[in-house]
């Protein structure tokens, strides 16, 4: 004998669930909004490990400049994050040192090339060091700066034409940077030859029959920076630094100069036989 009572339980169970999903799907129609996603606080809480810079963070650890091409102290940018546990912002990754592929293909630009931006940005020619007395207003003193070394100049004068001297200051500040960043213990260029007078053109001629008669050293637009010799900064009472290889530091420095020169900033000349960049302002 059949059992009708499971039959009508069965039944009834269906008719209720069609019952249901009807009464759903009229809700969802009514109210459409209701089936949107929803933004569950957890997941859009930020974890306690992670550090979410905004402008008003920064104004409120960085102290506002003007000057755009100084970097923010690494002290300054490990200061941001809020604990220990968190992820750092600024990491000691060691970059590369890449160099240029060719010294003279990287940095051709003659004598003839440099001299037209002299001509344009520069002074008039001093005949001698006497007249350097009454035209110092025209230039800057760049014998004393942090970012690099004079040599000990014999036909030349540490003076340029402001835009020079910027030009000169900031390619000693990003050699130190790129020095610093790349883990390579940090070492001061060293600038061969400056501002010439025309009584230092002369002189120079008569011990080096390539020094040019019409040189772009005459303006104070232009410098020249050793590649083969450097300044070892170190700390007073600190371990003396581990020795670095020459070449090392002049791939550095020309990856700064390739920079400059692409940026045009100047233009910048290998020469071999001085073993120096010959660089003039743009």
């Amino acid at each position: 004998m059949r059992d009708f009572s499971k039959i009508i339980s069965k039944n009834k169970f269906l008719q209720g669930f069609v019952a249901v999903v009807l009464i759903l799907a009229l809700i969802r129609c009514i109210f459409p909004s209701i089936a949107g996603p929803k933004k569950a606080l957890e997941e859009e809480a930020i974890p306690d490990n992670v550090l979410t810079l905004t402008e008003d963070t920064v104004k409120a650890v960085v102290p506002a400049t003007t000057d755009t091409t100084k970097a923010i102290p690494h002290d300054t940018v490990r200061s941001l994050t809020p604990t220990a546990a968190s992820l750092p912002i600024y990491t000691d990754k060691k970059h590369p040192i890449m160099g240029v592929y060719n010294y003279k293909e990287a940095f051709p630009d003659s004598n003839d090339v440099q001299l037209t931006a002299a001509l344009a940005f520069g002074i008039t020619p001093l005949a001698n060091r006497d007249e350097l007395e009454s035209r110092k207003g025209e230039m800057v003193y760049v014998g004393a700066n942090p970012y690099f070394r004079l040599d000990n100049l014999k036909r030349s004068i540490p003076y340029l034409v402001p835009r020079a001297a910027v030009l000169l200051q900031d390619i000693g500040r990003s050699f130190l940077d790129s020095l610093y960043v790349k883990h390579v213990p940090l070492h001061q260029m060293i600038v061969t030859s400056v501002t010439r007078t025309t009584d230092d053109v002369e002189k120079l001629r008569g011990h080096n029959k390539n020094a040019t008669e019409n040189s772009c050293h005459l303006y104070g637009t232009t410098f020249d920076i050793c590649y083969n010799r450097y300044v070892t900064v170190q700390p007073p009472q600190a371990p003396i630094r581990r020795a670095v290889q020459n070449d090392t530091l002049k791939w550095v420095l020309s990856e700064v100069l390739r920079d400059m020169r692409q940026q045009q900033r100047c233009y910048v000349k290998y020469e071999v036989k001085q073993g120096c960049f010959h660089i003039t302002v743009r």
